[in-house]
């Protein structure tokens, strides 16, 4: 009985076993029929060059659609070799072909710009003319211009106008006038109004708290100890901010006078150090002609002056001559040196050997504005002409003198500051 049990349990496998055979059996079958299928397939297909030569018309007839966009890199270089091959010339990398054949660049996109940049960014259209009046804040000030929006002003009427600082009143020095765009920088700040009697009566109020302003700040500098001179104060009309102008030979740490002055005066304070020839220019006085500087009469700006303006127009290199009370040089020196540089073209230099009616001779002293010269004959030194230059005729220039009488290369130290500004 144990030996048919075993038996029984032996086959019982085996016989669960079996109808996995026959399905693996079945689908044998179907693999078999599969195989054949692959077969024809393969023996279908061409090889790889006749499958290129087949696919090479499909290409030729799609260059004129809309390529679909490559998935993947490889797919762009084929088409890259494909179109190199048909002899199409590829565009750069991001841009495109025009009808010339040349690479086309995207257009970038450009930022708006704000109403502020964009007043600023008025051009000088050549050939346009302006409206304009000038306007002066201090009697020995510069002038402005500004838009009188189609109000009429004559010289010497007071204005409110509207500068970087704020609002300011001002004095016409100039009436309306029709200028051109070259003339002028815009654009043109405008004017508010026409000053009123109550805007006369601030102007004047702010005149007398200037001289207060001026009168604790001195006290103020005095406390600190601090190495400066005041020069001027001056309020804005409408009272905004106080503007302190001083003197002083290097830097000064003023930050505990501002913050002194800022508590007494509630408002906006400024300090702005000035050079020396401001000075003179704001303070007023006499110079050594006794008639007012020319700076603060008539000038409204600066212009440079060198020493040789002085050498041209043969004046003494003295510093106390041709230095002015700020003690820089002169600004009439450059009145008439353009005048002079002229005539000095035209005129021999000395120690210049000319030609003379009377024989040769050397130039020993020219006069440039007169036009003459004064001339050593050759053949009597001790006796001096005076020739008129368009009488002379230049053979050329003594030995050992330089050309045109040109200065010496060596300047002291004191000639050297008088030029400084």
């Amino acid at each position: 009985m144990d030996t048919e049990n075993n038996n029984k349990q032996k086959k019982q496998p085996e016989e669960r076993r079996s109808p996995e055979k026959g399905q693996r059996a079945a689908k044998e079958p179907r693999r078999a029929e599969r195989e054949p299928r692959r077969s024809e397939r393969e023996g279908n297909l061409p090889d790889r060059e006749s499958h290129r030569e087949d696919k090479a018309p499909r290409t030729e007839a799609r260059q004129g659609e809309k390529e679909p966009k490559p998935k993947r890199s490889s797919n762009r270089r084929r088409q890259k070799a494909r179109r190199q091959a048909d002899g199409e010339t590829l565009p750069p990398a991001g841009g495109e072909l025009s009808a010339s054949g040349k690479p086309r660049s995207r257009p970038q996109k450009q930022s708006e710009p704000s109403p502020a940049e964009a007043e600023e960014a008025v051009e000088e259209t050549p050939g346009v003319s302006y409206e304009v009046i000038g306007v002066r804040f201090k009697q020995n000030g510069k002038v402005y211009y500004f838009d009188p929006v189609g109000m009429a002003f004559g010289r010497g009427a007071h204005v409110i106008v509207d500068t970087a600082r704020g609002i300011e009143y001002g004095f016409v020095t100039m009436a309306n006038r029709v200028v051109s765009s070259k003339d002028i920088v815009l654009p043109l700040r405008k004017v508010i109004r026409a000053a009123t009697e109550e805007d006369e009566k601030r102007h004047e109020a702010n005149l007398e708290k200037e001289v207060e302003a001026y009168n604790l700040c001195l006290s103020r500098i005095e406390a600190h100890r601090l190495e400066m001179k005041l020069v001027d104060v001056e309020y804005t009309f409408d009272n905004t901010k106080l503007l302190f102008y001083f003197t002083a030979e290097g830097r000064v740490d003023f930050r505990e006078l501002v913050k002194d002055l800022a508590s007494a005066f509630r408002t906006r304070i400024e300090l702005r150090q000035i050079g020396i020839r401001d000075e003179a220019k704001l303070m007023g006085g006499l110079g050594v002609c006794g008639r007012p500087f020319c700076c603060a009469s008539f000038l409204s700006d600066f212009v440079q002056v060198s020493i040789k303006m002085a050498k041209e127009q043969s004046l003494s290199l003295n510093s106390s001559k041709i230095s002015g009370a700020c003690g820089r040089l002169m600004c009439c020196l450059r009145y008439e040196y353009e005048t002079y540089t002229e005539e000095i073209a035209k005129t021999p230099k000395v120690d210049t050997i000319v030609a003379t009616p009377d024989g040769d001779g050397v130039v020993v002293e020219v006069s440039p504005l007169a036009g003459l010269c004064k001339v050593s004959l050759s053949k009597n030194p001790a006796t001096v002409q005076l020739y008129h230059r368009d009488d002379l005729k230049i053979k050329g220039y003594a030995k050992g003198k330089r050309k045109g009488g040109e200065p010496a290369p060596s300047e002291t130290e004191e000639l050297k500051k008088l030029e400084e500004n």
